[in-house]
C-alpha cells in the first residue's frame, strides 16, 4: 500500500479591486497584453471546472458593470502542479516564514493568532510579492499601507533576488523598513488536495483589497501572464476554453462573483466560519464527480468534472 502523501502548507491571496465602472475611474489594470487576453491554447485541457449550466458567477450586471476584479496569473506550462492554469498568486509556507513569526518587529495585525495561522498569512504576503510584485505592508511607524512608488522601489531592489533565493524575506523587510500588514488578510476558504494525488497542498485562501495603484505583474518564470479580471469574465473564459481553471479556483470565483464590490466581499467574509474542503472523487454513469461539504458554501455538494 502506497504511503499517504502529507499535504504541504500553502497560502494564496485573492487580491481585489473595484472595476473602473464601479469606481467611476478609467483604471482597467490590464496586464502586458493590452487587450487583457489570458493564456494561449497550449496545454489546455477539457472544461474541468465543475460548473453547472446556470452557475455563471455573474455580478449584478451581465455587461460587467459594477463588478469586482481579481488579480490572476497563468502558471508556466512546465510547472508540475496546475501547469498552464489561471490561478491566484500563492505558494508553500517556507522556513523563512516560520522565522518571521519569532520576530514581531516584522509584522503588524497578528494579535491573537497562533503560529500556524501566522505562518499562513506571512507566506501569503511573501508569495504574492514574489509572484505579482504587490506588497501588503506598512512602513515602520505608519498606519497606512506602503505607497505604490515605494513599493515599486522595493520590488525593483529585492523581488528578483528573493525569487532566486539570493536573499530572504526577513532581510527584505529589514532593509526596506516594512511591516507585513497581516490584518489586511481576511480568511476566505480552506482547501486540501484530495487523497491519492501525488502532490498535495493544505491551502488557505485569503481576500485582500489591493493596495492603491499597485497594479502587479507576473514574474515571467513561474507565471507567464497576468490579468485583472472579473469573476464573470474568468468563468466565461474557463467555459469557452480561453482559460484553464482548477476546480477550487472555479468554485471560489463563482462565490466571489456574487459580491458587488470589494467592501461587500470583505465585510461578508469577516468572522464567517470556514469549513475545510477536501474533495472526494467519485465515478458514476460514465462521469467523474467531486463531492465537497455542502456547508462549505459553494452552492452544492456534488459537481461533475468530466468523463470517467
Amino acid at each position: 500500500m502506497a504511503e499517504a502523501v502529507i499535504p504541504r502548507p500553502a497560502s494564496t491571496i485573492m487580491l481585489l479591486r473595484d472595476s473602473a465602472d464601479t469606481k467611476g475611474a478609467d483604471d482597467n489594470g490590464r496586464g502586458p497584453d493590452d487587450n487583457g487576453r489570458g493564456p494561449d491554447d497550449n496545454g489546455r485541457g477539457p472544461d474541468d471546472n465543475g460548473r453547472g449550466a446556470d452557475d455563471n458567477g455573474r455580478g449584478p450586471d451581465d455587461n460587467g458593470r459594477g463588478e469586482i476584479e481579481v488579480f490572476m496569473m497563468v502558471r508556466h506550462y512546465e510547472i508540475d502542479f496546475d501547469s498552464g492554469a489561471l490561478v491566484f498568486p500563492g505558494g508553500s509556507v517556507d522556513k523563512g516564514d516560520q522565522e518571521i513569526i519569532a520576530r514581531p518587529e516584522f509584522y503588524s495585525g497578528g494579535e491573537g493568532l497562533d503560529a500556524s495561522a501566522l505562518s499562513f498569512r506571512i507566506a501569503a504576503i511573501r508569495e504574492t510579492f514574489e509572484e505579482s510584485g504587490i506588497l501588503l505592508a506598512r512602513p515602520r511607524g505608519s498606519a497606512a499601507l506602503v505607497d505604490a512608488k515605494r513599493a515599486g522601489e522595493i520590488e525593483a531592489a529585492h523581488r528578483t533576488a528573493l525569487c532566486e533565493s539570493k536573499t530572504t524575506f526577513p532581510r527584505v523587510l529589514a532593509d526596506s523598513g516594512m511591516l507585513l500588514a497581516l490584518d489586511e488578510l481576511v480568511p476566505y476558504a480552506h482547501w486540501i488536495t484530495p487523497e491519492g494525488i501525488p502532490k498535495r497542498f493544505d491551502t488557505w485562501f485569503f481576500l485582500a483589497a489591493a493596495p492603491p495603484e499597485q497594479a502587479g505583474a507576473h514574474d515571467g518564470k513561474e507565471s507567464t501572464d497576468s490579468i485583472w479580471v472579473s469573476p464573470r469574465e474568468a468563468l466565461a473564459g474557463g467555459e469557452s476554453g480561453r482559460f484553464k481553471l482548477p476546480f477550487p479556483t472555479t468554485r471560489n470565483l463563482i462565490r466571489l462573483g456574487k459580491q458587488p464590490n470589494v467592501k461587500a466581499a470583505l465585510d461578508d467574509s469577516r468572522g464567517k466560519p470556514i469549513v475545510t474542503v477536501m474533495p472526494v472523487m467519485t465515478k458514476l454513469n460514465g462521469g467523474r464527480q467531486l463531492r465537497i461539504p455542502l456547508e462549505a458554501g459553494y452552492d452544492g455538494e456534488v459537481f461533475e468534472v468530466g468523463a470517467a
